[in-house]
């Protein structure tokens, strides 16, 4: 049975308030700048730890045959976790939180969202983090069918021919099973929006004005282009778009080309693990 993290957001809170008065009463302390950075950073470690499983040494189940907790294996997100909550591993988990502290750090406007959420723990990193550095003016959009991913369009999109990953009934994760999961960090609040539906229906709303931060893991063409389609053009200049699949599904990896030439992007590609890239919007 998974703990409950609530616990951690509540002291998290309480030494941020102490730290906060200490801040006011000594200005300009650097000592005191400094404990507060240890103990954001001390929450967002474990808070990864907790998401990946690490923590508890998570089982790793794949097609119905449980194995057991493999460290090296749970760093890259090569598993699929029996009770953690996010399985793209620590090396990726890692880099969104760089990214999201990045964007923070250096005032990029906009949201954040992710397309394709599994249990939602990319999603719980990314609040944790607006919550460790007391932000309370940005979103996190939480994007699903919260049904699993759809079956391929093969005469519309034939790069998706022959995908199988509506197969897979542990992809399929339910609406109420993602909102008890942010509950159990005590993060599930107003700063939290889920859209619930297809990609194509539901990632084209208005209420998306401005995004600092997209992070897709939709494996498919179809899903990746509507990501593409729908969210880049709202992304800042200086934002990130991380792709989850990049290296290891290829029909994910020619929507990103496809939609890049289509678009007369040039994006310099960073790479994070062997299995997803990022890059930085240079250019409006």
């Amino acid at each position: 049975m998974i703990p409950r993290y609530a616990e951690l957001s509540k002291v998290c809170f309480r030494i941020r308030s102490v730290l906060k008065d200490l801040l006011i009463a000594r200005r300009g302390s650097q000592h005191i700048l400094q404990e507060l950075q240890r103990c954001r950073s001390a929450y967002l470690d474990i808070i990864q730890q907790c998401l990946t499983g690490s923590l508890y040494k998570d089982a790793s189940c794949m097609n119905g045959e449980e194995q057991a907790y493999n460290h090296d294996i749970r760093e890259t997100g090569w598993d699929w976790p029996k009770y953690a909550h996010t399985m793209i591993g620590r090396k990726r988990l890692e880099n969104l939180r760089l990214l999201t502290e990045s964007i923070l750090g250096n005032g990029v406007p906009g949201d954040l969202i992710e397309a394709g959420v599994w249990r939602g723990g990319a999603c719980i990193l990314m609040r944790a983090v607006l919550h460790a550095y007391n932000v309370t003016d940005r979103r996190v959009w939480v994007a699903d069918s919260f049904e699993g991913l759809p079956a391929p369009d093969e005469s519309a999109y034939p790069a998706d021919s022959g995908s199988t990953f509506h197969e897979y009934p542990e992809l399929s994760v339910s609406f109420e099973e993602v909102q008890s999961n942010f509950n159990a960090y005590g993060l599930l609040d107003k700063q939290v929006v889920f859209l619930n539906g297809w990609f194509k229906n539901t990632l084209k709303t208005p209420d998306i004005e401005r995004l600092a931060l997209i992070r897709l893991d939709g494996d498919m063409y179809e899903s990746t282009m509507d990501g593409l389609v729908s969210l880049y053009p709202k992304l800042s200049v200086g934002g990130y778009i991380i792709i989850d699949d990049y290296h290891v599904v290829q029909a994910c990896k020619q929507a990103v080309h496809d939609y890049c030439t289509a678009q007369g992007l040039t994006p310099a590609f960073s790479e994070i693990d062997g299995v997803g890239i990022y890059w930085k919007k240079e250019h409006a």
